[in-house]
């Protein structure tokens, strides 16, 4: 998952593929949480390299990113 924030608090917006069916669990927060993501919200990993190395590079989502605003 390819999230980016403003801040503290700010919900941000993040990496999707739309149309994948399915879900994945995330990962285990060192408060224990332990959340399931829609595929769909997710990117493959060799996507979400890419995505992050163009955004630390440039700033800015690529070109052809999908991504959804959840602010």
């Amino acid at each position: 998952m390819v999230v980016l924030l403003e801040g503290e608090g700010d919900p941000g917006e993040h990496a999707v593929t739309p149309g994948t069916a399915g879900s994945s669990d995330g990962f285990v927060l060192s408060n224990g949480q332990d959340d399931e993501y829609p595929d769909e919200d997710t990117v493959p990993i060799r996507e979400a390299f890419r995505l992050v190395e163009h955004i630390v590079d440039t700033g800015s989502w690529p070109a052809d990113a999908r991504w959804v605003v959840d602010r």
